[in-house]
């Protein structure tokens, strides 16, 4: 029924800011962006490395969402990669700051936590070799 997750959509307070962050600090990539006037919302999709979408959505007056403590709901959205010590390193470059790297107890694998420009928790998780 399901092949997989096309895209994740987010929304945020501020679609400038937002597109900074993700186009140049993580360097993903701009497909599209539409300004929808009858919304006064913008709808940006963004291309990850493995050909899925992330959809930055923008919303007058939309409220903030909790991440701390843990609310219901979608927890974080992780990002695979190669060598999280390395993107870390990039990511400190950029001014974002980044919690010390750890080690999953069920698969070994590295893994740290860091945020978005509105505090949406993001991981960087660190790929088994043959991934």
């Amino acid at each position: 029924m399901i092949s997989g997750v096309h895209h994740v959509a987010l929304i945020v307070s501020d679609i400038e800011r937002a597109k900074y962050f993700y186009l140049n600090v993580l360097g993903l990539r701009l497909l599209d962006e539409h300004y929808r006037a009858e919304r006064d919302s913008w709808k940006v999709d963004i291309g990850l490395p493995d050909g899925r979408q992330l959809e930055l959505f923008s919303f007058p007056n939309s409220p903030q969402r909790p991440s701390y403590p843990e609310a219901q709901g979608l927890r974080h959205l992780a990002f695979q990669c190669v060598d999280v010590e390395w993107v870390v390193k990039q990511l400190k470059r950029q001014g974002v700051d980044c919690e010390p790297i750890r080690i999953d107890p069920y698969t070994s694998r590295r893994f740290t936590f860091f945020s978005d420009p509105d505090g949406l928790p993001l991981e960087l998780y660190e790929a088994a070799p043959d991934e």
